[in-house]
């Protein structure tokens, strides 16, 4: 098999041609398949298995009658390999967020059917964030007037040291306060978030209701989905 394989290297093509037919019989089966490649040098190699020679090149995998079977791309380096596999990665990972958005937007469109529904929702999500912000302000008022009795007290004692009960009260009050406050920054925070989130999901919606085929507009962010409503 060797010395035939070498001689490929010097023979003309027609010879080149009968000597791999005469491989492929000497391989014993006619279900055998040689490998042909041209090497670094412009040399012609066959085999009964893939050729070393050739790892980095192309490869033909030829029939009993010369014809090609099929052809055998190089070989990857393991750089290659890995930039394959990240790229088939990417490829599934694309493939999945695109059926995620298709079924994202026909749920959307299912859940608001028109602008009206959509609005419905937007309010019933702002509703519970903007008691809680009614609250926390009314909470803040309260403080304040508990604050006055114990700030004319305070007054009682200037340039004297006040009770340490007294200090402790006025030091709770102002924690308190500052509590409130920042859940109310908190509170309104949240108030833009959604309102942000709902104006993404409607200009999505305007465009599926009028047409636009569902994931056709690539994948809706995960976090503009609306915040569930407490209960």
């Amino acid at each position: 098999m060797a010395r035939l394989s070498n001689a490929m290297g010097r023979a003309n093509p027609g010879r080149q041609a009968l000597l791999i037919v005469a491989l492929v019989a000497a391989s014993g089966s006619a279900g055998a398949a040689i490998y042909s490649c041209v090497d670094a040098s412009g040399r012609r190699l066959t085999s009964d298995r893939p050729i070393a020679e050739c790892s980095a090149r192309e490869q033909r995998m030829l029939n009993a009658d010369g014809s090609v079977r099929q052809v055998v791309p190089p070989t990857m380096t393991a750089d290659e390999r890995a930039e394959a596999e990240a790229r088939e990665r990417q490829a599934a990972a694309d493939r999945v967020a695109q059926q995620d958005a298709i079924r994202r937007d026909r749920n959307l469109v299912t859940r608001f059917p028109n602008e009206a529904t959509h609005m419905k929702a937007r309010e019933a999500a702002l509703d519970d964030v903007r008691k809680g912000v009614a609250f926390s302000q009314g909470r803040l008022a309260e403080l304040e007037q508990a604050r006055k009795p114990l700030a004319d007290e305070l007054e009682f004692y200037k340039g004297k040291k006040p009770p340490s009960k007294l200090r402790q009260q006025l030091d709770a009050n102002d924690a308190a306060v500052a509590a409130q406050r920042s859940l109310v920054q908190n509170q309104q925070d949240e108030i833009v978030r959604i309102n942000n989130l709902y104006d993404v999901e409607l200009e999505r919606l305007k465009k599926l209701w009028g047409g636009a085929s569902p994931g056709s507009m690539g994948a809706l962010p995960a976090a503009s989905a609306p915040p569930p409503r407490k209960r």
